[in-house]
């Protein structure tokens, strides 16, 4: 029925083109597994070959398991997600915002109000031995703490003084490491045993998840493996690509970013959410626990939409879920196909993406080209009317502070200075552009949509973090 080779040739040349250390790559169906392959090598001495059983990280993949773990706690009736945050940990507030209001919903969703702010990288430069990079260390200098409890981010959020909230509860999506992190410990706290212990116990386990953990610095993983683990791939400060076992070590970020798992088994867990509840016939989960996490509540468009812990969107008339993942030495891209397949992509190397290789898997069980791409913002070819509106500098405080400067010229054509490369505004529709490189036009970098109030851009959303603007 699916022409395997065809997509093992298209993958192969794929990985090489992209010159990734490893990947590993699954899909299943109802039928089973219907590929499954680990290309290159895991170490830099090319010792280790990549194969369906090697163990990597998958990062912010987690995400959904932490959401689905409270989940599974409202089926029980342990929490709400209505519940408001205060419920669980009293001292929680957002400058400005009446206390009450921010609910276990807005931090699933994002949506809580939180600009990118700098805890997390400040946690992992705190808390990570054994590195010694320039931004490490401009993060250290600038770190009040180690960043280490939950306490630590919860006291940073309501007392910093050092960000302005995006507005109301609900009112918009900012992508934050942070409420996943609080979302952790909510777990802890209705469940009465760790996360840690409770996905082990209700997810891996009864799907066969033998692979996978939840731990904090690979010691766990890498016993599991039994020496079938990836080394960590990322580039020095020269850009010269290098490798170590270094795992980023952020402790009160568990449930946001620390489980470590196998292509294998994370199609497991995916194809059990796709058929709402059962693996190989039988029942893993209350099929409410899915409703809850991806189900009608939430829309189905062409564009994604975050739910809690996926992102949902159509794709040739079926509905995706899926979420991607990056850490020192991870890149990761990971989903369902609703009605019993899912797919994964693991790679070894930080700040990559392993999105075009999950893109091939889709199409494979769509019946669409290997090639075709699922990018969401299309070019339309116009102008933008109000390019005067958008102008200006745009923060994010998420690590050592990054900005997005747009200018025009006067044609009326954007252009961006992002994260310092230089891009091309090109408009899709409404106020969604596409950026992309003057030299690699048919290549996207980023997405960035404006918040315009007023006539006047008080943000803007690149990909799924707002950058807000500074005079």
């Amino acid at each position: 029925m699916y022409d395997i080779k065809k997509l093992d040739d298209y993958l192969k040349k794929l990985f090489e083109e992209k010159q990734y250390p490893s990947l590993t790559v699954c899909i299943r169906g109802p039928e089973g597994v219907i590929f499954e392959k680990g290309y290159g090598y895991c170490d830099s001495a090319k010792t280790k070959p990549a194969g369906i059983d090697t163990v990597y990280g998958i990062a912010s993949m987690s995400k959904s398991m932490t959401a689905l773990a409270c989940a599974i706690l409202e089926t029980e009736g342990k929490l709400s997600f209505s519940d408001p945050v205060i419920k669980y940990f009293p001292q929680f507030s957002i400058p400005g915002t009446p206390k009450e209001s921010v609910t276990l919903r807005h931090l699933a969703m994002h949506t809580a109000g939180i600009p990118p702010i700098p805890p997390l990288e400040w946690s992992i430069v705190m808390n990570t031995p054994g590195r010694d990079m320039e931004a490490s260390r401009k993060l250290r200098e600038s770190a009040p703490n180690k960043m280490d409890t939950i306490e630590n981010i919860i006291d940073y959020i309501a007392d910093s003084g050092e960000y302005e909230p995006l507005g109301a509860p609900g009112e918009c999506m900012s992508y934050s490491n942070d409420t996943y992190a609080i979302l952790s410990y909510v777990v802890d706290r209705a469940a009465g045993i760790p996360l840690e212990e409770f996905l082990s116990e209700r997810i891996f386990k009864p799907l066969g998840m033998t692979r996978t953990v939840l731990d904090l610095d690979g010691k766990e993983a890498t016993a599991l493996a039994n020496g079938d683990i990836a080394d960590l791939f990322d580039l020095d400060d020269d850009g010269n690509l290098y490798s170590d076992q270094i795992w980023s070590v952020l402790p009160p970020y568990r449930g946001c970013a620390c489980v470590k798992s196998t292509a294998k088994d994370v199609t497991k867990y995916y194809q059990m959410l796709s058929q709402y509840r059962k693996f190989e016939g039988k029942q893993i989960i209350d099929p409410r626990a899915v409703e809850i996490l991806i189900g009608r509540e939430f829309p189905e468009t062409r564009y994604p939409f975050y739910c809690f812990g996926l992102n949902k969107r159509t794709m040739n008339g079926k509905v995706i879920c899926e979420h991607s993942g990056g850490l020192h030495g991870v890149s990761t891209h990971g989903g369902l196909i609703m009605g019993g397949y899912s797919m994964a992509a693991l790679c070894n190397q930080g700040d990559v993406s392993a999105e075009p290789f999950t893109w091939a898997c889709y199409n494979l069980i769509l019946g669409l080209p290997l090639e075709k791409s699922h990018a969401f913002a299309i070019p339309s070819g116009k102008k933008f009317s109000m390019p005067e509106a958008v102008v200006g500098t745009y923060i994010s405080r998420e690590a050592v502070p990054s900005y997005c400067i747009v200018t025009s010229d006067k044609d009326g054509n954007l252009f961006a200075n992002y994260y310092d490369e230089d891009l091309v505004l090109h408009h899709c529709e409404e106020t969604l552009f596409s950026a992309r490189t003057a030299d690699n036009p048919d290549e996207q970098r980023t997405t960035m949509r404006f918040l315009i109030r007023n006539g006047k851009a008080w943000g803007v959303r690149c990909y799924t973090r707002v950058f807000q603007r500074i005079n």
